[in-house]
């Protein structure tokens, strides 16, 4: 974001919004603001700052996490989990409500939009005189890609699924 170049909407978002807050405008802010923007994938706060340590090494990950909660706060990410223990981000503004489904095996996220579940849920809502104001849905299963794996390789999968019972375990199960 120079002086010469005409800011984005998403610039004029996060710009309004740090000095509302009072913040300072900085280059590192505007630097983690544009990697997030150049990026369609669902980052963590470590993904995020692999990818701007790669543009200016000077950057830390603390400054990383806390841009990460501005752009949340100014409604330009949104934060999402996926099971794995870490806070992902993805952008939420201006774009459309969607849902994710994610592989248990890869980590594969894919995102969708049903306008059928969509529906029901807004049934099920009015059913239950409730107030929907948001709403979040994780499919957990396999992606196509891995039952294929798993379709040519079965006895390695078999063996993750079945684990063999360690001898120390066993001897100390039959002990008992």
């Amino acid at each position: 974001m120079t002086a010469a170049e005409p800011l984005s909407e998403e610039q004029e978002v996060f710009l309004k919004h740090i000095q509302k807050k009072g913040l300072k405008r900085t280059s590192q802010r505007e630097l983690i603001l544009d990697v997030f923007l150049r990026t369609e994938e669902h980052l963590s706060n470590e993904d995020l700052y692999q990818l701007v340590k790669k543009e200016d090494p000077t950057v830390g990950q603390t400054t990383v996490y806390r841009t990460l909660k501005i752009l949340t706060e100014a409604g330009l990410a949104r934060e999402v989990r996926f099971g794995d223990g870490r806070t992902h981000y993805e952008h939420n503004y201006k774009h459309q409500h969607h849902d994710h489904m994610i592989c248990s095996e890869c980590g594969k996220i894919i995102e969708f939009f049903s306008a059928e579940l969509e529906a029901i849920q807004d049934e099920m809502a009015a059913k239950h005189d409730f107030e929907i104001r948001q709403h979040l849905l994780r499919m957990i299963g396999v992606c196509s890609e891995c039952r294929r794996e798993e379709k040519q390789h079965p006895a390695e999968s078999d063996d993750e699924a079945n684990p063999q019972i360690s001898p120390i375990i066993a001897n100390s199960t039959a002990s008992s």
